[in-house]
């Protein structure tokens, strides 16, 4: 593929790109906005696209750059902030859940990925739910490919702590080291 093809290929990757948008911004009026932007910047840049990479990927990294030089420059305008706001998250709808149980436990894993701190965020935004290869997240955010699997690891370790551990209470190797019973921690760890 070419820098030509670009303009055919936009359409069909326009779904995907929203809704990383979406989730990096929080809100819908911003996605549309940096989606938008997003593409505009790839056409105009279209001469600096790699000949045989993946246009996913490449635009992926064009929303995510456009993104940071929007948080910069809200912050110098200091009217914005990067807060979710939980009618957002109630406004993505999803259609395979079916029972008031499972949207409850949609509501809770998008809760648990709200917490994490941006950078944790975003990989796994890119790697779990976009599916992307450790090394096409690294080419994306910029970052060496041991960061992208730091981050990963450390956000899941993070929400698997937050589902295991609801009352905040403390992880198993510290009750462990508190006097709790080894044999115990590997009970719950099971």
């Amino acid at each position: 593929m070419t820098g030509q093809d670009l303009p055919s290929l936009l359409p069909g990757l326009l779904p995907r790109l929203w809704a990383f948008a979406l989730r990096i911004t929080g809100d819908r009026h911003d996605a549309e906005d940096l989606v938008q932007r997003a593409c505009v910047h790839a056409l105009e840049r279209v001469h600096q696209w790699q000949p045989g990479s993946s246009a996913l990927s490449w635009m992926f990294s064009i929303v995510h750059t456009t993104w940071i030089n929007e948080i910069r420059a809200r912050r110098v305008r200091s009217r914005g902030s990067l807060a979710w706001d939980e009618a957002d998250v109630d406004a993505i709808p999803d259609f395979q859940a079916s029972t008031p149980e499972e949207l409850a436990s949609c509501h809770q894993v998008f809760g648990a990925v709200d917490r994490l701190p941006e950078a944790q965020r975003l990989v796994l935004l890119l790697v779990a739910v976009e599916g992307m290869s450790y090394q096409e997240a690294a080419e994306v955010l910029d970052v060496p490919i041991g960061t992208v699997m730091s981050r990963l690891s450390r956000a899941r370790r993070t929400i698997g702590d937050q589902f295991r551990n609801p009352e905040g209470q403390p992880r198993t190797a510290e009750r462990t080291l508190r006097g709790g019973s080894a044999a115990g921690a590997r009970e719950e760890d099971a």
